[in-house]
């Protein structure tokens, strides 16, 4: 499409009072028939489309976005200093399984298979690692120093192991162990020592005197001295090294056997995530990654996607996708958990938007919300969890987690995913060593900024060069090429691997 084309504005649905800026607006354009700016109207910023008298509703995505806090002449720009808050939808009698769209009308999948490591339970592993978990945050220098000397004297002699990865993490003492919301931060540890990428090969390290004991973490035939080391036990430096690298070597000889094969799309687990976003993420890159997911989902995958603060403001949408009664009243459990924990902190779920989205043109959490909601697609909601709880269904889930990035990683780890899609319209360099991440844009200009840490731009819906079917094909190919190990993203190609910060709403004593 030519530049004089493009649309200057985009709006979402006809209702909508306002629209998004497709580029830098000066005072004095005609930003659409009739339409010129009153003022500068910075790349993803709100326009309105009408004059909106004060203390009527402001509308984008056909929801209310807020109400404005004085008259707003058509042509002014609107941000998040002009709207008060909405209240938050109620979660009492959510209607559920009115809008269930049948399999048929999803999108087909170019491709039904792929080349994974087979796993004796559960789904199939993307990446052949020796894993190695620590109980508590007192072993990680430890293991972070023999990681290198696994990686530099005994990794040359497997050339099928991708690589050898410290799961280390915060918690396991000066905590209230027996607290009731300990049981999250147990329960992902527990789950990321049986990553599907690890093979089923378990090697935890502990210090001997932490309150995160092997038996939390591991069954009683599991612990034994194959799977389980002691710090306190080693004589010395030199001595817990060579326990530490014998038990590797071990491990290794195990996961050197390992090789791909062909497996069905039923043996693989996506995450779905996004950070760093902007007003063009609920138009472009998240509905895109969406519509990747739904063909995920016809052909028979696991999808995940997540973040209650970025769901909140929508979970009327996404009761509407769940096909029973059981289902929804899950999701509305897991939302009224976190209304709780924030209130007890003493604040709403518009503490989540940062500084990045509101100059990113993101007035306010509910528009924050209904952007993130797209990277969901249209598929039915067939299963909710707890953070890092493991799915027991195949198809499109919601995982309930923090919103932050680097914890909502760590929680879809924990629940299983082999792969994850990370959305942003800002930019991060955020990755995970574990599961390989892909990062898709929402505007061709951070794509021509970034141009080597961005994998896929999806800035061309905006401007009409391409489609949201066109980029959500490009991006199912590269989870499919990615999980496949065929290509490889340019985090995992840099090591850009962020820290795990395991979710601990319980106390620390």
């Amino acid at each position: 499409m030519a530049e004089q084309q493009m649309p200057l504005v985009l709006q979402v649905k006809p209702q909508d009072n306002v629209a998004i800026a497709v580029r830098d607006l000066p005072a004095g354009t005609m930003a659409a028939p009739g339409l010129r700016a009153l003022q500068d109207i910075p790349q993803a910023h709100k326009i309105a489309l009408r004059h909106i008298p004060q203390g009527s509703e402001v509308l984008r995505y056909g929801v209310v976005l807020g109400y404005a806090r004085q008259d707003i002449p058509a042509g002014s720009w609107v941000n998040e200093h002009m709207l008060t808050l909405p209240e938050s939808p109620a979660l009492t009698e959510l209607p559920y399984g009115t809008n269930l769209v049948p399999p048929q009308d999803l999108p087909d999948p170019t491709r039904t298979t792929w080349m994974g490591y087979r796993n004796r339970t559960g789904p199939a592993g993307t990446r052949n690692l020796l894993g190695i978990v620590t109980t508590v945050q007192c072993c990680a220098g430890v293991v972070k120093v023999a990681v290198e000397r696994i990686r530099r004297e005994l990794l040359p002699r497997y050339p099928h192991v991708d690589d050898v990865v410290a799961v280390t993490h915060p918690y396991g003492c000066g905590v209230a162990i027996n607290a009731p919301m300990a049981k999250i931060p147990i329960r992902a540890v527990r789950n990321l020592v049986r990553h599907p990428n690890f093979g089923g090969e378990i090697m935890v390290i502990g210090l001997g005197c932490e309150k995160l004991t092997y038996d939390r973490l591991l069954e009683p035939e599991e612990i034994n001295p194959e799977n389980v080391l002691t710090l306190q036990d080693c004589h010395g430096h030199d001595a817990m090294m060579q326990a530490i690298l014998d038990m590797a070597d071990r491990k290794l000889q195990r996961l050197e056997q390992r090789r791909r094969e062909e497996l069905p799309l039923s043996e693989l687990v996506i995450g779905m995530q996004c950070g760093g976003s902007d007003a063009f993420s609920g138009l472009t890159a998240n509905p895109s990654a969406g519509y990747a997911a739904d063909m995920l989902v016809k052909g028979g995958a696991t999808v995940l996607f997540s973040e209650v603060t970025e769901v909140r403001d929508g979970v009327q949408f996404l009761a509407a996708r769940c096909p029973d009664a059981h289902t929804r009243d899950r999701l509305v459990a897991e939302m009224q958990w976190y209304d709780d924990y924030l209130a007890a902190g003493g604040v709403d779920r518009d503490a989540n938007p940062t500084p990045g989205n509101k100059k990113g043109g993101l007035a306010n959490i509910v528009e924050k919300a209904m952007g993130s909601i797209a990277k969901s697609g249209t598929s039915p909601i067939v299963e909710v969890l707890s953070p890092a709880e493991k799915p027991t269904a195949h198809g499109l889930i919601y995982a309930a987690t923090p919103a932050s990035d680097i914890v909502c990683g760590p929680c879809q780890l924990a629940s299983g995913i082999g792969l994850q899609v990370f959305m942003t319209g800002r930019g991060t360099p955020y990755g995970l060593d574990i599961a390989p991440v892909i990062k898709v844009c929402s505007r061709d200009e951070m794509k021509d900024f970034w141009f080597d840490m961005i994998d896929i731009s999806a800035g061309g819906v905006a401007t009409g060069r391409s489609t949201i079917a066109q980029v959500g094909h490009e991006i199912f190919d590269m989870i499919l090429d990615v999980a496949s190990g065929v290509r490889k993203p340019y985090s995992d190609q840099y090591g850009f691997h962020n820290d795990l910060c395991i979710f601990n709403p319980a106390p620390i004593t």
